[in-house]
């Protein structure tokens, strides 16, 4: 069932519904720990779609998790653009392109309006915009945009373990390079203080280790 409903779901990944992302929700929902109207992008033909899935009765949209509305896209002004990339780091399925001290642009066709960049830019400079004001729910976005979307959700996961492990990998080496120059060091300084280094320095290798293996 969480298979069925998360491909019910619009994969913005806006987290208005409460949760991580939209196979969170579909989680949540399959368990009996969230309702099916609370995803906004969705709208009332999304809860209806769950409530065929799960059995239960279709509610309205829980105004608490937002109102269901046309497809926003994101627009940024590249005259306040400072090119900090935060914005392409707050962006789930990689939609926004630029580089560090660089304007930054947002690719149309991919940006799935969940508005996520918006608070991450520190000198607001990023904008949404209603290209069908008239279209809302999954009358402004079809099946096949949200499988391209679930997709590159799934490779923006993928791309931040690898940097997560990759920046480990480089901690454990520099810690190991420390316990080396330390043992070196040995003979010319009190033991007590080396030891001390020692273990804050090999409890770091520890927790960097299982963090990588994790």
């Amino acid at each position: 069932m969480i298979a069925e409903i998360d491909a019910a779901l619009p994969q913005t990944q806006c987290t208005r519904c409460g949760y991580a992302d939209c196979h969170a929700y579909a989680v949540a929902v399959a368990q009996g720990e969230a309702g099916i109207n609370q995803c906004p992008p969705g709208g009332a033909e999304g809860i209806q779609r769950l409530a065929a899935i799960t059995g239960r009765a279709a509610l309205p949209l829980s105004a608490e998790h937002g109102l269901e509305g046309p497809l926003k896209l994101a627009l940024i002004d590249e005259a306040w653009c400072i090119g900090c990339t935060l914005c392409i780091k707050a962006c789930p399925v990689d939609c926004i392109v630029g580089a560090p001290k660089q304007m930054h642009v947002v690719v149309n066709e991919q940006c799935t309006g969940c508005e996520l960049c918006v608070p991450a830019c520190p000198v607001d400079c990023i904008s949404l915009v209603s290209l069908q004001p008239e279209l809302s729910g999954w009358a402004a976005w079809s099946g096949n945009q949200a499988d391209a979307a679930r997709e590159r959700y799934r490779f923006h996961q993928l791309h931040l373990a690898r940097a997560e492990q990759e920046n480990s990998a480089r901690l454990v080496a520099k810690a190991e390079a420390k316990l080396v120059d330390l043992a070196a060091a040995s003979k010319l300084t009190e033991p007590s203080a080396l030891d001390a280094k020692r273990a804050v320095i090999e409890a770091a290798l520890a927790r960097a280790r299982a963090k990588r293996q994790g």
